[in-house]
């Protein structure tokens, strides 16, 4: 048995490690408390040699802030990372907030090579906000096709339902993404979109074969890895038909004899977060950081006990369970990862006006325009009185609603009673199929409904499941429906479709976010034209 200096072991172990931290620079400013270090243990993991840290949270001005403190405690190059699917904004406030992947699939359908443009800019954009702030890693393209409609989790986050459309999108976004010299992550590998339960939650499992996925869910990993990507993340799920007895992050047949050796996939991989219940709810932060490092992983994201983690690993080269090149290897992917970021100075301070680019700007503002889908205008004048019913997922630190949200605010303007119901409020529901909600508990008033609805990591499928198809039914026949608004899920708007009334004014937008909400209600109250082109040359920010 070789014999190693603890220390100098550890150290190497360490570098595999991706930590989180909050945004905000002031601990008693963390958002999640029990997931987020504290400045002082943070300081030190990075003087001990974590390679990596995961940020949420924060201003960008902060973010830019926090990302130079955490180069200068670190003394070398770290992978500073971010979950900004949707942009930089999705994550900080004050960076630009796109609407969701899925509403460049709905393009794709009808003209691919213009969502094909529309992507590769939309990735360009992430990676240019995301430089400016500091971060060098953007954990997208989500890869998974989300052949299940009422998956709690993907949904929207994917590109589509379709192989070939997730496939061309995702490698789109990925050279726009890169081109602006920051890391792209294929994810969930070998695919999530076939769930119907939440890994944030609990561990789902699939009996998908490999025939199954090799029509379905692997051709979108297969096309960014013939374009270079740089790391694949892999999905906390049991694939009964290929490996029984191990999650897919913890299966050496699926990480290194299907990705590495039969995919030939040469970049980094890195586990999802084992902070994750998928994971943590079974195993400790040290055995699931020893096997999935034994099943094939490179990097070790968000263990619940980094600690624990980093020593559990060492232990296992130590006692030869592991041997020393599965370290060395892994290392060495980390090194041709950092070798390819841009080689410019990070940003030191969030640079005047970065984030007032008026190019980029138009860009998500006409993004928004063109996922908008809408008929009918709703005729305030021919209610007596209105109710804006508003459903959303919690009221704690909502970046959709607060009390300046277009979504209350303009209703509120043209006389419409606002009222918001989410899961852990009072129900409106009633113990009746065809009739759910309760209207005894409204006035005789018709209502506008305002449904921000889409799966969302930690939400389950209670969203996904609410009645409000027969909610609509229900007011229709009642004549008290005088309009809706979907924000979010498009599978939900497929099948809204096939209920409403031709009369009835309705508003679709994939987008959630504030201006998307000013601009849905903008076109159901005043009728005004969404639908605008946008040709390249009013966008182009590509370099």
């Amino acid at each position: 048995m070789p014999s190693f200096d603890r220390q100098v072991l550890r150290r190497k172990v360490s570098e595999i490690f991706v930590i989180r931290a909050s945004g905000h620079s002031l601990d008693a400013l963390r958002e999640y408390p029990n997931w987020e270090l504290t400045n002082h243990r943070l300081q030190q993991f990075l003087e001990e040699g974590v390679g990596g840290v995961i940020l949420y949270g924060g201003s960008i001005e902060e973010i830019t802030n926090r990302c130079a403190q955490l180069r200068m405690w670190a003394g070398k190059p770290i992978f500073l990372c971010a979950d900004v699917e949707e942009g930089v904004g999705q994550r900080f406030q004050g960076g630009t907030w796109l609407i969701p992947p899925m509403a460049l699939g709905r393009i794709y359908l009808k003209e691919p090579e213009y969502a094909i443009s529309l992507a590769e800019h939309y990735g360009a954009l992430i990676g240019y906000e995301s430089v400016i702030c500091g971060l060098n890693w953007v954990l997208a393209p989500v890869c998974d096709v989300n052949s299940n409609p009422l998956n709690p989790v993907i949904n929207m986050r994917a590109w589509s339902d379709n192989p070939q459309t997730v496939a061309d999108l995702a490698c789109a976004f990925h050279r726009g993404l890169t081109s602006q010299g920051v890391l792209g992550c294929a994810k969930h590998f070998p695919g999530h979109g076939d769930t119907k339960v939440d890994s944030h939650l609990e561990l789902p499992v699939l009996d998908n074969d490999l025939s199954r996925l090799a029509e379905i869910e692997l051709p979108p990993f297969q096309a960014l890895i013939q374009q270079g990507v740089s790391s694949i993340m892999s999905a906390h799920l049991i694939l009964n038909r290929v490996d029984c007895n191990y999650p897919v992050t913890f299966s050496k047949r699926i990480l290194t004899d299907l990705l590495r050796k039969k995919m030939c996939f040469e970049g980094m991989i890195v586990t999802d977060a084992l902070v994750m219940r998928a994971i943590s709810k079974t195993f400790s932060s040290g055995s699931a950081a020893v096997m999935a490092f034994e099943a094939g992983a490179d990097l070790i994201l968000m263990p619940q006990n980094p600690s624990e983690a980093i020593d559990a690993i060492v232990e296992s080269l130590i006692s030869g369970r592991l041997p020393i090149s599965r370290l060395e290897d892994s290392l060495q992917r980390r090194q041709l990862a950092l070798a390819q970021l841009n080689s410019e100075k990070p940003a030191t301070s969030c640079e005047k006006n970065a984030f007032e680019n008026q190019k980029v700007s138009f860009f998500a503002e006409k993004l928004i325009d063109i996922s908008i889908e809408s008929r009918n205008t709703l005729i305030i004048d021919n209610y007596k009185s209105l109710i804006n019913l508003i459903r959303v997922d919690n009221l704690y630190s909502n970046p959709i609603l607060n009390h300046s949200s277009p979504a209350l605010v303009i209703p509120e303007q043209y006389g419409f009673r606002n009222v918001i119901t989410h899961p852990s409020g009072i129900s409106p529901w009633q113990n009746n199929v065809k009739e759910p909600l309760a209207l005894e508990k409204f006035s005789d008033s018709a209502f506008l409904l305002q449904l921000f609805i889409r799966g969302n990591p930690f939400q389950g499928d209670e969203p996904l499941q609410e009645p409000w198809i027969s909610v609509i039914m229900q007011l229709q026949r009642s004549k008290r429906l005088a309009g809706l608004i979907l924000y979010g899920d498009s599978f939900l708007w497929n099948d809204l479709q096939n209920v409403l009334e031709p009369t009835v004014p309705f508003v679709f937008s994939p987008g959630q976010m504030p201006l998307a909400q000013e601009k849905a209600l903008q076109c159901l109250l005043d009728s005004k034209k969404m639908k605008v082109d946008i040709s390249p040359s009013q966008w182009e920010f590509i370099n």
